[in-house]
């Protein structure tokens, strides 16, 4: 796109002085209004393609489901991830040994005070409160180990539901339900294009250079039959200078909330 637009400059260089002048006198330039980015949208795990659920031209929100893949073993293992996390049986049943283990123990502690009981016996009944003790701890922590797989086999299930990284537009649907997804095919599932703000690219000669700054403001102009002016801002000045042309390029940044500006059009900029 850069080296379309030093061809336009270096076209128009020869040109009568006038024209020269013209353009000095009001500084605006040709450029180009681009995407902010295009995105390649893909599995990030192997998966059969259950439902797409957008079409080309669909304009989508950060985190809308886009692709579900099939899922039937993943949410198995969830499910069955999730009842273990939060079985209450056997740890109620060692609460309880605890207990009855401790009203023993301070049963046998008080005996022994009194010569009623052998310190044997006081012995034993304090081995029994430490075992149910080290029980109850053990299925405390095998209670933690099964919240933390019901935690990753969630975030396995989730890779099977496709979400949008950015607000943008569906520009291309590229595989579709019942076909193969995984994140080292060839083509992807879908391509997104992020048009708000949009990038405005203009390759400038290089005697502009140091008048045009980041952050200055600009008013683009869209070729018919967009047509209208905006309010844009410098976002990016190349440091470096193209020797060959002569030339340097800069980049604006659109807004676009309504999305009412499409990418590709050629325009005018005015500083």
């Amino acid at each position: 796109m850069r080296n379309m637009l030093r061809c336009m400059i270096c076209l128009c260089a020869p040109l009568v002085g006038g024209g020269a002048a013209a353009q000095a006198e009001t500084n605006e330039f040709d450029c180009l209004i681009e995407a902010r980015q295009q995105l390649d949208v893909r599995a990030s795990a192997e998966g059969v393609i259950e439902s797409v659920l957008v079409g080309r031209g669909d304009q989508v929100k950060k985190g809308a489901l886009l692709v579900k893949l099939s899922s039937g073993p993943e949410q198995a293992t969830v499910n069955l991830a999730r009842s273990r996390a939060v079985m209450e049986g056997e740890i109620k049943a060692a609460e309880a040994r605890v207990d009855l283990a401790k009203k023993k123990w301070e049963r046998a502690d008080e005996l022994a005070k009194r010569n009623f009981v052998s310190a044997n016996a006081k012995d034993e009944a304090e081995a029994e409160l430490r075992l149910a003790s080290e029980q109850l701890r053990a299925l405390r922590e095998s209670r933690q180990l099964a919240e933390l797989e019901l935690k990753r086999a969630e975030e396995v299930l989730a890779q099977r539901s496709i979400r949008s990284p950015v607000d943008g537009v569906v520009v291309a649907l590229l595989l579709k339900p019942g076909e193969l997804a995984s994140s080292n095919q060839k083509d992807p599932i879908l391509k997104l294009s992020e048009i708000n703000p949009l990038h405005v690219e203009l390759v400038l000669p290089v005697k502009e250079y140091g008048r045009i700054k980041r952050g200055q403001s600009a008013r683009v102009l869209p070729e018919p039959p967009i047509g209208g002016s905006y309010q844009a801002k410098v976002d990016v000045v190349d440091p470096i200078v193209d020797a060959a042309s002569g030339t340097f390029g800069v980049r604006l940044l659109l807004p676009n909330p309504a999305n009412r500006i499409p990418a590709g059009v050629k325009c005018r900029a005015r500083f």
